[in-house]
């Protein structure tokens, strides 16, 4: 993918939009606020493979979960994409940090590590300094055991957080 600065994302409730990291303003169906996080529920027009997504952003955990709605013939064998993040909050508006290393789960079979080399390129660039590197591979670790604990089931895993998830 080359390398490239950690991408950031804004999503601000009263306005009721998520600005994806390329600066695109997208509208959003849905915004609900938990006491463990913010759910986001919106089309991705022109994207070329999806046509909804749909992600929780989990502060304490350092987490962003995702499930994508795919276009018939791009679909994917995945049921839950995480993305290793620093979360901010400001009144209504919230920011992700991503930091290269995301999961893919595949329930109750096995969780796959990604994006390690970025990580690596970023640091080594200077984009991402140390310590947030380090908090990204302490997150992705912790995140991959206790799924693995878990059977590979993220509600299982989620659930010993105080944790529930629902998808609109």
């Amino acid at each position: 993918m080359g390398i490239h600065a950690p991408k950031t994302e804004t999503f601000d409730v009263a306005a009721r939009t998520n600005t994806d990291p390329k600066g695109f303003v997208r509208a959003v169906d849905v915004y609900r606020e938990e006491a463990f996080g913010l759910y986001v529920s919106r089309p991705m027009p022109d994207h070329p493979t999806l046509t909804h997504l749909r992600s929780w952003l989990l502060p304490a955990l350092g987490i962003r979960v995702t499930d994508f709605s795919w276009k018939p013939g791009a679909e994917r064998m995945q049921d839950h994409y995480i993305d290793i993040v620093d979360i901010t909050r400001d009144g209504s508006t919230w920011w992700t940090e991503d930091h290269y290393v995301d999961l893919v789960v595949h329930t109750g079979e096995h969780t796959e590590v990604l994006d390690l080399d970025e990580l690596a390129e970023a640091v080594a660039a200077g984009l991402l300094d140390p310590a947030r590197a380090e908090r990204a591979l302490t997150t992705s670790h912790r995140t991959l055991a206790g799924l693995a604990e878990h059977g590979h089931d993220l509600e299982r895993w989620l659930a010993r957080h105080d944790v529930t998830l629902t998808w609109t």
